[in-house]
C-alpha cells in the first residue's frame, strides 16, 4: 500500500468539514486555551510559502494543547477594509465588495489546502455589517467616554457634565486644551454649541484639525509607515503636509497605563522596548522664551526639556518647521531660504525626519531670551528632527551635553558655551546628574540633580515655566478619506456631531458603482448626495478600526444584541498565544491594548489585556533570481561572465529556474513583448542566474505558491518543512529543493506501518526496553520543545525517531500509536490515516498525548573507551551497577588488553564510573 498523499489528505479535510471536528462550543467543561494569528487581509495575489509559517505555527500548537485535554478555540477572519483593498478594486475596475468577496474565496481555498484546524463556524469579515456595526457601537461608546485622570480610568461623558453643572472643571483640566477653565456657572451660561465644544475636547473620541500626509493621487490620508521617501508606499504617487478635519483616539491619556501594563504580559523583551519607545515617557520643564525679531518682540514659544538644569548652556533653539507661525518672525534676509527649507519638510514623512542621520535646519534670522540671562540672544533655527506634534515642537539646544545637538552647532558654526567644565573637551559630553555645573550662574557649583530642582522653582515662582511629564507618543489619528471603510455613525448639525442612536446601526455604507475623492481633501462620500444631505460624516474609519477588537468577536461571532456576550468574553478571557509579526509591534498591538482597557473600564469585559503571550514570526525571505542583459540589446550574458560588462540586472520568475540554471525557452514566453526575441551567451551550455536573498514579493518574482508544492508534495510535508526551516521566530530564506528531504521522511514513516509487498507490517507484540526508550526519549523531547515553540528542532526528533526505530525494525501498534498522536499537530493528515489503519478508537484528533516515562529512558550499561598508557585500544559495555574488581577482571581477560599489556607489569588501573577506563603499564 503506497503513500498516496494527495487522496489521503482530500478525504480527511472533507471528513474533519463535514463532521465539524473543529467547530468549539463555549459551553465546556475542560480548560480553555485560545490561539490567535494576527488578523489577515485577504490579498488579491493570494498566499505565497511566507503567509503560512505563522498559521502553521499556531495550528500545531492549537492541535498540541488539544491533545492535551484543552478546549481550544483557534479562529479565522478577515481585516477586509482598507487602503489596499481599495486600490486594488480601482486597479482592477472592480466594486471593493466584489473583490474583497473573492479574495477571500481564494484565501480561504489555499488556507484550507494546508489543512489548519480553524473553526470556521466563527470566521468574521470587518466588511460585513454585521461585524461594523459593532465597530460602530464599539466607537459610539469612545465618543461618549471620557478620561478621568484621578480616578484613572473611562467614564461616560453624561457624569463629566454632572460634574461640570456641580463644579466646573477645575479638579478635571482639559486634555485638548488645558486653557480651557470654567466655573458651574460659566458652564450654565455657555449654549449647547460651546458645551459641546468643550466636552470635545475631553472626549475619547473626538474631532479636530491637524496636520496629515495627503496623497492627492489615492485621494486620502497616508499613515507615516505608507510613506517612504516623500512618496506613497503603494504606487509611488506625491505625498504633501495638508491641514485637514480628522478624528482621532485620545490613547495619550492610557500612556502611564499601557506602560504599566507591560509588566503584565509575556511579550519579547525587544517587543516591549518597541512599545515603550513609542509611548516616549520622560520628566523635564516647559519653559517659555521670548522672541526678538526684526518685527521686535512677538509672542513666546514654549520649549520642553528633560534637563531643565542646562538652562545657561543654550546656545540654539530649534522649532519644528511646521509651526504656521514660524514664517512670521523670519528675516527679511532669512525668508527666501525658511520658505524653502518648509517646502522640503512637507515632502517628508515624519517617520523619515526621525531617521534622517543627515543635519539639515535652516537659520529663521530671529533670536530667542535666555529668560535667566536675558542678555544672550539665542539664534532660532528650524529643522525637519523637531515635531510640531511631540511636546511643543521647539527644543533649547545644549550642544556641550547632547550629540545632536552639538552636531548641529557644529555644521551651522554656533559658538558653545561650556557649562560642564571638565567633562566637556570640545567633544559631547555625557554627564551624571551628579556633575557639578560652570558658566551657569546662579547654578554654579551645584550638582545637576540640585540644579533640576532649583530651575524649576525659580521657573514655576516666576510664571514662566512648570514641571512637566511629556511623551513621545500622540493621539492616534483615526479617520481616512476612502469609501471602503467603516462609516462614522455621526451626524453634524450646525457644527456639532450628534451620535446616531444604536438602534441605527449599523448605519451601511452606501450603494456605488464608481467614486472618487470629494472636494477639498474630503472622503469619497462628500460626493453622494443622499449621504452629505443627512449631515452624515464623510470620512470613514482606518484600517485598524476593525482589527482593535476582532479578538473579542471570535468569542461570540454570532450574537445580534452585543458585540459578545460577558459569559462568552469572562470563559475564553485573554488570548493565551497570539502569533504574528513584528511589522504590527505598535500601531495594532497598542490599539488593540487601548480599545480592550477602555471595554474593561466601562464594564464590559473583566480583563485589561487583550494578549497574554504574544510570538512573533520571522519572515520567510524570497530566494530571488536574475538575468543580464547587455545594456541596449536583447542580449543576455550568463551570471559568470558579467565581470567588466555593462549590464542591466533584471528579476526573473524563480519558477522557471532550475535551482540557479535558467529555462531559456520558457523565459521568452514568460514576457512574450519584452523577451521573445532574446538571445543568450551561456557558460558550459547553460545559463546561470544570478542569486540573492530579499524580501518575498510579487515584484521581485521570487513568490512561490504553497498550492504547488501541496499537490506536489502534500500539505503534512509543506507544513513540516516550513517549520523544519529554523527557528519559527527568526527570517531565513526559502529552498524548495530541501522539501523533498522532508516528504522521504514521511514516506520512511509510512514504511513502519506499511509495506509496499507485504501491505500491513504492524504488529501486536509488546515493544522492547530499546524501542521504549526511542518512544519516551522522543516523547520527552517533543513535548518539551513544543512548549517553547521550537517546532524545528520538534521535526528533527521525528527524523531521529523514526531512523531508529527503523533500524530496530520495529512495527508495534503500542509503540506506534503514541508517535502518531505526537505527530498530528505537525502532520495531521497522515497521522489520521495511520491511526485509522491501525484500528484505534475514536479520532487521533481527540486523543491523549502520551505521558513521558523517565525510567524508561535511563540507561542501564555504558561503553567505556579502553586506553592503555592514555591511548584507546578498545571498547567495553558493562552494567552501570558492576563493582570495580568484577569490572577489572573482565577488562583485563579481554584479548585485545591482553595483547597490549601482554608480559608487562600493571603499574595502576584508573577507572571513573561513567566515563572512562585507563590501565598504565
Amino acid at each position: 500500500m503506497d503513500y498516496n498523499f494527495r487522496d489521503i489528505e482530500k478525504k480527511w479535510q472533507r471528513h474533519w468539514e463535514a463532521s465539524g471536528a473543529y467547530t468549539v462550543s463555549n459551553d465546556s467543561t475542560k480548560p480553555k486555551y485560545y490561539v490567535l494569528d494576527m488578523f489577515p487581509y485577504p490579498s488579491g495575489a493570494g498566499l505565497h510559502v511566507g503567509h503560512p509559517l505563522g498559521y502553521i505555527a499556531s495550528d500545531i500548537f492549537a492541535r498540541y494543547k488539544r491533545l492535551q485535554g484543552y478546549n481550544v478555540l483557534h479562529p479565522m477572519g478577515y481585516d477586509a477594509f482598507g487602503l489596499p483593498a481599495e486600490q486594488y478594486a480601482i486597479e482592477h475596475g472592480i466594486h471593493p465588495a466584489d473583490s474583497t468577496r473573492q479574495n477571500i474565496a481564494t484565501f480561504e481555498k489555499q488556507l484550507n489546502n494546508i489543512g489548519f484546524c480553524f473553526d470556521w463556524s466563527r470566521r468574521v469579515n470587518t466588511s460585513d455589517p454585521g461585524y461594523y456595526k459593532w465597530t460602530q457601537w464599539i466607537f459610539l461608546q469612545l465618543f461618549g467616554s471620557f478620561y478621568d485622570r484621578p480616578l484613572k480610568k473611562a467614564r461616560k461623558i453624561e457624569e463629566l457634565v454632572a460634574i461640570f453643572t456641580h463644579e466646573g472643571n477645575q479638579d478635571y483640566p482639559c486634555p485638548g486644551d488645558d486653557s480651557i477653565r470654567f466655573t458651574a456657572e460659566d458652564w450654565a451660561g455657555y449654549d449647547q454649541k460651546q458645551q459641546q465644544d468643550i466636552l470635545m475636547h475631553y472626549r475619547l473620541a473626538y474631532c479636530g484639525y491637524g496636520e496629515v500626509n495627503w496623497c492627492e493621487a489615492l485621494g486620502t490620508v497616508l499613515a507615516n509607515d505608507e510613506v517612504v521617501n516623500g512618496v506613497s508606499e503603494r504606487g509611488g504617487h506625491p505625498v504633501e503636509k495638508k491641514t485637514l478635519r480628522q478624528w482621532y483616539l485620545r490613547i495619550t491619556e492610557y500612556a502611564d497605563r499601557l506602560l504599566e501594563g507591560l509588566d503584565s504580559v509575556e511579550f519579547s523583551d525587544a517587543m516591549k522596548e518597541m512599545q515603550t519607545n513609542w509611548i516616549g515617557k520622560s520628566s523635564g520643564a516647559e519653559i517659555s522664551f521670548q522672541i526678538e525679531s526684526e518685527l521686535g518682540t512677538v509672542p513666546s514659544f514654549t520649549a520642553y526639556t528633560t534637563r531643565p538644569d542646562t538652562i545657561m548652556g543654550v546656545d540654539f533653539c530649534v522649532l519644528a518647521p511646521e509651526l504656521d507661525w514660524i514664517i512670521q518672525i523670519a528675516s527679511v534676509e532669512q525668508r527666501p531660504e525658511v520658505e524653502k527649507y518648509i517646502a522640503y519638510v512637507k515632502s517628508r514623512s515624519e517617520r523619515e525626519r526621525m531617521a534622517e542621520k543627515r543635519i539639515t535646519g535652516c537659520f529663521t534670522g530671529a533670536y530667542a531670551i535666555n529668560p535667566f540671562d536675558t542678555d544672550k540672544k539665542i539664534p532660532i533655527y528650524i529643522s525637519e528632527y523637531v515635531l510640531a506634534g511631540y511636546g511643543t515642537g521647539a527644543i533649547m539646544a545644549v550642544p556641550c551635553g547632547d550629540e545632536r545637538d552639538y552636531k548641529f552647532a557644529r555644521n551651522f558654526q554656533i559658538p558653545i558655551t561650556n557649562i560642564l567644565g571638565d567633562l566637556f573637551d570640545g567633544e559631547t559630553a555625557n554627564p551624571t546628574k551628579d556633575a557639578k555645573l560652570v558658566n551657569s550662574g546662579f547654578l554654579n557649583g551645584l550638582p545637576m540633580r540640585e540644579a533640576m530642582e532649583v530651575v524649576i522653582d525659580k521657573l514655576t515662582g516666576a510664571g514662566i515655566g512648570k514641571r512637566k511629564i511629556n511623551y513621545r507618543m500622540r493621539d492616534a489619528a483615526f479617520s481616512r478619506q476612502r469609501y471602503w471603510g467603516e462609516p462614522f455613525p455621526i451626524t453634524w448639525k450646525d457644527g456639532v456631531a450628534i451620535p446616531l442612536n444604536e438602534k441605527e446601526l449599523p448605519l451601511l455604507l452606501p450603494q456605488v458603482e464608481k467614486y472618487g475623492p470629494g472636494p477639498g481633501g474630503a472622503g469619497p462620500l462628500a460626493t453622494i448626495e443622499e449621504w452629505t444631505g443627512k449631515g452624515l460624516e464623510t470620512n470613514t474609519m482606518p484600517g485598524y478600526a476593525g482589527s482593535s477588537w476582532y479578538f473579542l468577536r471570535y468569542m461570540d461571532p454570532h450574537n445580534t444584541e452585543a458585540f459578545c456576550d460577558p459569559a462568552a468574553s469572562s470563559y475564553w478571557n485573554q488570548v493565551d498565544l497570539y502569533i504574528g509579526g513584528t511589522e504590527h509591534a505598535v500601531g495594532h498591538l497598542l490599539y488593540s491594548r487601548l480599545w480592550t482597557k477602555i471595554l474593561y473600564d466601562l464594564g464590559f469585559i473583566s480583563f485589561q489585556e487583550p494578549f497574554k503571550k504574544l510570538l512573533n514570526q520571522g519572515m520567510i525571505q524570497g530566494s530571488s533570481r536574475f538575468v543580464y542583459r547587455l545594456h541596449g540589446t536583447q542580449e543576455f550574458i550568463s551570471h559568470g561572465l558579467i565581470a567588466g560588462q555593462q549590464v542591466d540586472k533584471i528579476h526573473v520568475d524563480v519558477n522557471i529556474v532550475d535551482g540557479v540554471e535558467l529555462d531559456t525557452e520558457a523565459f521568452k514566453k514568460w514576457k512574450n513583448q519584452e523577451f521573445a526575441n532574446a538571445t543568450f551567451i551561456l557558460e558550459d551550455g547553460k545559463y546561470i542566474c544570478g542569486v540573492e536573498v530579499e524580501k518575498m514579493s510579487k515584484s521581485k518574482f521570487n513568490t512561490v505558491n504553497p498550492d504547488v508544492l501541496v499537490e506536489k508534495f502534500g500539505a503534512d510535508t509543506f507544513r513540516m518543512y516550513e517549520m523544519f526551516l529554523g527557528p519559527v521566530e527568526q527570517s531565513k530564506p526559502w529552498d524548495t529543493k530541501g522539501i523533498e528531504g522532508v516528504h522521504r521522511f514521511l514516506k520512511k514513516l509510512w514504511r513502519l506501518f506499511f509495506e509496499e509487498e507485504k501491505g500491513a507490517v504492524f504488529t501486536e507484540d509488546a515493544p522492547t526496553a530499546a524501542e521504549l526508550k526511542v518512544l519516551h526519549k522522543t516523547i520527552q523531547k517533543v513535548q518539551s520543545d513544543t512548549e517553547r515553540y521550537s517546532f524545528n528542532t520538534v521535526v528533527s526528533a521525528f527524523m531521529v525517531c523514526v531512523n531508529e526505530l527503523t533500524e530496530l525494525k520495529c512495527h508495534k501498534k503500542q509503540i506506534l500509536a503514541p508517535v502518531l498522536i505526537m505527530l498530528t499537530p505537525y502532520a495531521p493528515h497522515i497521522a489520521a490515516e495511520l491511526w485509522q489503519a491501525l484500528g484505534e478508537d475514536g479520532e487521533v484528533l481527540d486523543a491523549q498525548f502520551p505521558a513521558f516515562n523517565p525510567a524508561l529512558v535511563r540507561e542501564s550499561a555504558k561503553n567505556y573507551p579502553v586506553s592503555i598508557n592514555g591511548k584507546m585500544r578498545t571498547n567495553m559495555e558493562f552494567p552501570l551497577d558492576m563493582d570495580k574488581q568484577s569490572l577489572e577482571a573482565a577488562v583485563l581477560g579481554n584479548e585485545v588488553v591482553q595483547k597490549w599489556i601482554e608480559g608487562k607489569t600493571i603499574k595502576k588501573f584508573i577507572f571513573v564510573p561513567g566515563k572512562m577506563i585507563n590501565i598504565v603499564i
